[in-house]
């Protein structure tokens, strides 16, 4: 087990006997002997482990990381540096990073590492700043990130077995790996670069498969990419259960877990299937995620920081989940199936050392403390917090009504069907897909919409001759009355909340899953419209477009605009939506997520300044789902408000 004491800082040319000052004679014994190459010092760029010694040695020296975790597709390109710069100076030696498959292949074949995806500049960075890298590339990562970062494209084929041995899976996961991989090797630690192990698979064990078939055949494709030098891990739980089948021969086993466990039981848990070798905790706990409806959630500082001190005591390696949690943008949030399906927050703040603007806590101190008993800090301030402006209230107007604008959101159309189909089934991942069909005869008497549980995934808004009659909900409300004349048209609004990230449900199927009845009797002949909102946004509209008013009512999906204006600088703002029920955010076309002040927690959204134009008017548009306040405005603060939540009860009836 490596001590406390035992971060070492290697110099290479100590590593190496300097010929320069041998006298001749000595030289020539060494080349008579062919003992050049066999110098007693390792290689000037190893990383492995030491199982006699119980610890990593890192160029031959004994070596024990202290970590964080950081994920760059929550945070913008503009903001790296200050994030990893802070997680250095906090005492840090390596970050954790995460490589979200969905991410970057958003259609089979079709890679983005463009822009916020540059994934080889985020790592290049990393290595610029002196931070060594754990990396765990997937193919799934849960991190409470859509899917868990499988393509939902992978749907496409119903009845795929997802993280297993099925060829289909197997086939899409070799074609990813062989374009990533490649990107990854030349940074590999004994390559020169920064990577000091990768993660192979993630929480395998908490999986219902249990395929170790997959599992080896993942072992072969990274050993055939990456080569036999770098050092592969698994982390599991710490139940039997979970490392039975989450750890497998050829692959190091670490765990994870928070504060409140008990430390000797955790690590003993990693004993039993690691006998030998480096204590690591891959995850440890800073905080947690917070679910929409549940209370912001909080570990204490002191809390973190005693358990810290704790498993750096014993000389463990320890890396901190999250370091800095960052936001949920655009539909990246992921969702947990607990009983009942429960949806991610936008903010992916965690209560984390760094908070979601990437501003130094209390938290991040108590920890720089502790890491300081330890080993030394690095020398210098840590960078303050990026200032925050509050630019008051934006005024905005009501544009259209989302069902007069379907020419815009979906130029190609409808597509036609007796009954309604997936998202999956229309190839659209995210976002909104609007179902149309009429009413098949006159209903003077109130009369039930109605779902069969859980297939309206996973909001449905629903409108009878354009009015607004609710909202039926997954694991929620599934039913509504209504009345009507024959003919009308009846049309529902189908919003995916984030697919499952986490446990035997990630195969999470979008949209309408089964067919809706009006007292029992099924509809039929449906027209199903997969709206490319984001695509029109981004294109400018509706601020490029002709000014188009509606004269109905407030209730209903909707779009609103407005413009504001930032100083010469623009700085981190957090937008609050006073009066406003459900929606999402774009700023001058940038997808800043979901809002839900009427369920909480979250009841702002974190505006990264490089979203902002200086000095110029920057376009607000909102798609408001259930209901505007009579005047509506939002207002831009320089604080966050994450914890004010309603029941899930009172916020299903609000």
């Amino acid at each position: 087990m490596a001590s406390t004491s035992t971060h070492v800082t290697v110099t290479t040319s100590l590593l190496v006997p300097s010929t320069a000052r041998m006298r001749p004679p000595a030289l020539a014994l060494l080349l008579t002997a062919g003992l050049l190459h066999a110098q007693a010092a390792p290689p000037a760029h190893s990383f492995h482990i030491d199982y006699d010694g119980d610890c990593f040695r890192k160029d031959g020296a004994p070596f024990r990381y202290i970590a964080g975790s950081i994920h760059y597709a929550r945070v913008p390109r503009p903001a790296w540096r200050d994030r990893l710069l802070k997680m250095y100076m906090s005492g840090l030696s390596a970050v954790q990073v995460y490589i979200p498959w969905n991410y970057h292949e958003p259609l089979p074949g079709l890679y983005d590492f463009a822009g916020d995806r540059d994934m080889e500049a985020f790592l290049d960075l990393t290595a610029e700043l002196g931070l060594l890298v754990i990396l765990r590339p997937g193919p799934y990562i849960c991190a409470e990130w859509e899917m868990g970062g499988l393509p939902a494209w992978l749907l496409w084929k119903p009845d795929i077995v997802l993280r297993s041995s099925d060829p289909d899976y197997l086939a899409a996961v070799d074609s990813w790996l062989h374009v990533l991989l490649p990107k990854i090797k030349p940074r590999l630690y004994q390559n020169g670069g920064n990577i000091i192990s990768v993660q192979v698979e993630n929480e395998y064990g908490s999986y219902y498969a249990c395929d170790y078939n997959y599992l080896r055949h993942l072992l072969g494709t990274f050993r055939a990419l990456l080569g036999h030098d770098v050092l592969l891990f698994t982390t599991d739980g710490t139940q039997a259960d979970e490392l039975r089948c989450g750890t497998l021969q050829g692959l190091y086993a670490t765990v994870d877990f928070g504060p409140g466990s008990n430390i000797t039981e955790a690590f003993g848990a990693q004993r039993r299937v690691q006998p030998k070798g480096p204590l690591v905790n891959s995850e440890y706990y800073t905080g947690w995620l917070d679910y929409w409806g549940e209370a912001h959630a909080s570990i204490s500082s002191a809390q973190v920081a005693r358990g810290l001190a704790d498993m750096l005591q014993l000389g463990a390696n320890v890396n901190m989940y999250m370091f800095q949690g960052g936001t949920n943008f655009a539909y990246w949030s992921g969702a947990d199936f607990k009983e009942v399906y429960k949806p991610v927050t936008t903010s992916y703040d965690y209560d984390a050392p760094l908070s979601e603007a990437g501003d130094p806590t209390e938290k991040l101190f108590a920890i720089r403390t502790v890491i300081s008993k330890f080993q030394a800090l690095p020398v210098g301030p840590m960078p303050p917090a990026t200032p925050k402006y509050a630019y008051g209230r934006v005024a905005l107007q009501k544009y259209a009504n989302l069902l007069d604008v379907l020419d815009i959101l979906c130029p190609s159309g409808p597509i036609q069907s007796q009954f309604p189909l997936t998202f999956e089934a229309i190839k659209q991942a995210h976002g909104f897909v609007l179902y149309r069909t009429h009413l098949p005869r006159d209903i003077p008497d109130p009369a039930t919409l109605s779902a069969p549980p859980h297939s309206v995934c996973d909001r449905g808004y629903v409108m009878l001759q354009k009015e607004y009659q609710g909202t039926l909900e997954r694991d929620g409300q599934t039913a509504l009355q209504m009345t009507g004349s024959e003919g009308a048209t009846l049309d529902l609004l189908v919003e995916n909340m984030g697919r499952i990230n986490f446990g035997a449900n990630t195969s999470d199927f979008k949209g309408l899953l089964g067919n809706l009845s009006l007292d029992s009797s099924p509809l039929s002949s449906w027209l199903i419209y997969p709206l490319a909102i984001d695509t029109a946004v981004q294109q400018g509209w509706p601020h490029a477009a002709p000014t188009k008013s509606s004269s109905r009512g407030g209730a209903g999906p909707a779009f609103y605009s407005g413009a504001f204006e930032t100083p010469d600088i623009a700085w981190d703002t957090f937008v609050k939506f006073p009066g406003w029920s459900k929606g999402q955010l774009w700023i001058n076309g940038f997808n800043l997520g979901r809002y839900w002040p009427q369920r909480g927690p979250q009841q702002t959204l974190f505006v990264p300044g490089s979203v902002l134009y200086p000095g110029r008017p920057n376009n607000i548009t909102v798609l408001e789902l259930e209901g505007a306040p009579p005047t509506p405005f939002l207002l831009f603060l320089d604080r966050p408000f994450f914890n004010t939540t309603l029941s899930r009860s009172t916020a299903a009836t609000e």
